[in-house]
């Protein structure tokens, strides 16, 4: 009778494994006034891709806020940016979308990259700095910051009423408007002239950067 409903149990919610890539109780906790931990690496204890096909993101920038944080490289913790010895703020308005990155992901410049885990530029309503969510790549949008290469994955938040588009041309079409202030705001925010803007790929140019940034995170941890 066990064996049966064990069987069951596995038919209908898989195996423990299946549950592995769920983050949403991940407890979050501020070390101090400029390191933000979740009691794990942020960069490396993160899969990137769950068993659905979604992509997992995690938050650095809820939308709506300025404070530059990233995750470090070094710790795994997400931190507060420092330039010129202060904390960055972002001086514009505040970010139009959450903002954040892909765990386990880098793109050295040699890749087209900027050395750094994929940024993801995620559309959905407000998320709280190091939540991990999950949402689906519909595009790239193409940048140049400094005249390198800066590109940011264009995914959208699994809950979201956008989640219905599947792609640039349908959230051009279905939500008007939505892709030309993200662009107009990341080409914008460090000033005139600073960053410029190619417009948007495709999924499919977008999926290719982050298997290429998946083997390159593997190849190098």
């Amino acid at each position: 009778m066990i064996k049966r409903i064990l069987t069951l149990f596995i038919i209908v919610f898989g195996t423990s494994n299946a549950f592995a890539d769920r983050y949403d109780d991940i407890k979050t906790e501020y070390t101090s006034e400029y390191s933000l931990s979740a009691g794990l690496n942020y960069l490396k204890d993160i899969e990137p891709i769950n068993s659905d096909g979604t992509v997992n993101v995690v938050v650095e920038i809820p939308t709506g806020t300025n404070e530059k944080w990233e995750v470090s490289k070094k710790t795994g913790d997400i931190e507060w940016e420092f330039k010129k010895g202060k904390p960055r703020i972002v001086k514009f308005l505040g970010y139009p979308t959450n903002y954040g990155m892909i765990p386990r992901t880098l793109l050295s410049k040699e890749a087209g990259g900027d050395g750094d885990p994929l940024d993801v530029i995620l559309i959905g309503s407000y998320i709280e700095r190091g939540k991990v969510v999950s949402g689906k790549i519909i595009g790239v949008l193409k940048m140049l910051d400094g005249g390198e290469i800066d590109d940011k994955l264009l995914m959208i938040q699994k809950d979201s009423p956008l989640y219905k588009a599947t792609n640039v041309e349908e959230l051009k079409e279905q939500f008007p408007g939505t892709l030309s202030i993200i662009e107009t705001w990341f080409e914008s925010y460090k000033g005139p002239g600073e960053i410029k803007t190619n417009g948007y790929g495709s999924v499919s140019d977008a999926k290719k950067i982050l298997d290429k940034s998946i083997l390159e995170f593997k190849n190098n941890n």
